[in-house]
């Protein structure tokens, strides 16, 4: 048997689950709604997390724009992840929702625009 104590991060509340694992069974106390229960379960067999980080901006007004995975990924593909995005260049303009790179790692998920950045003025134009 184990037991995890784990912090549930499904909603505002912050509920203090306990996951006992016991051969092929898990159980989860501690939760006050379905979603702490669930987070339990996928917390201890497929940890998964969102990714926010930034992306570089040509022509942009600024130089970067905030960007997420669209939903969360796999734990350990966090580093892949994050090295993609290290390497991604973007061209302004950008818009909210706009996929800056497709299946990241790997894992089918999209990253995408968080932010609108507007293109430079071309002060000669």
């Amino acid at each position: 048997m184990e037991e995890r104590k784990i912090t549930c991060i499904g909603c505002p509340i912050g509920c203090l689950l306990t996951v006992v694992i016991e051969k092929d069974e898990i159980t989860v106390t501690g939760h006050t709604c379905r979603i702490g229960k669930e987070y339990g379960v996928k917390e201890v067999t497929h940890p998964c997390r969102i990714v926010t980080s930034t992306v570089k901006v040509n022509q942009g007004v600024e130089h970067v724009v905030s960007v997420k995975t669209e939903s969360d990924i796999p734990k350990d593909k966090i580093f892949e992840c994050i090295q993609e995005l290290k390497d991604c260049v973007v061209e302004a303009p950008v818009s909210i929702n706009d996929i800056i790179l497709e299946n990241v790692a790997g894992t089918h998920v999209n990253v995408i625009a968080t932010k609108i950045i507007e293109r430079k003025e071309d002060p000669h134009g």
